[in-house]
């Protein structure tokens, strides 16, 4: 088991073929979420379970809710939580928002994926986030974030929000050199409910 510490290593994660938000995205998102120990957190998209696990060690007298469509990701979810002695986790398995519905209202959302159904996620969630709640997008495509952005926009009487974009690039060696192998540009954008 890792020490309790923000950023767990990639490596340290049961993997498969699901995808995983790497370590640097990881620890700017669970920044930006600002979550707090007895905190609610519905992980949409939690792929993995890395963001998921991760939130759960934040808040260690709340609950994560890891919502994941992927059968292969839930049982990894579930493997992950195990490995790293998580008891805080709920595997939810299907759809957002249909696998929304009857969740504890949130304190904290983080979106990974939205499976094209962003606007009817985001309207469920605006209805059952406390305020002063925060949700936490993670867009890889410019289309979702155009989606986002454009929702945010039209309810900007009941948000505050940002968006940054990130690049990451690892050194990686090849023969004597080391060169910057990046990542996928990942756009992360914040928005708390003021009302």
């Amino acid at each position: 088991m890792a020490n309790n510490y923000l950023g767990i290593d990639d490596a340290e994660f049961i993997r498969g073929e699901v995808p995983m938000t790497k370590q640097e995205i990881r620890v700017l998102t669970l920044a930006k979420a600002r979550i707090e120990e007895n905190d609610i957190v519905w992980d949409i998209g939690a792929g993995t379970g890395s963001i998921s696990v991760e939130a759960a060690r934040q808040a260690d007298k709340g609950k994560v809710c890891a919502i994941e469509r992927n059968d292969d990701g839930v049982a990894l979810i579930r493997r992950n939580a195990e490995k790293f002695g998580i008891e805080n986790i709920e595997t939810v398995s299907g759809e957002a928002p249909d696998a929304l519905e009857n969740l504890p209202a949130p304190d904290v959302v983080i979106i990974g994926g939205s499976g094209k159904r962003l606007e009817t996620i985001l309207d469920l969630i605006s209805s059952k986030l406390k305020k002063g709640g925060r949700i936490v997008l993670n867009c890889i495509t410019v289309q979702t974030l155009a989606s986002c952005l454009s929702y945010m926009r039209e309810h900007k009487k009941n948000y505050e929000y940002e968006a940054i974009q990130v690049q990451v690039n690892r050194l990686q060696t090849v023969g004597p050199y080391e060169m910057a192998k990046a990542l996928n540009p990942i756009y992360i954008v914040t928005c708390v409910k003021i009302r």
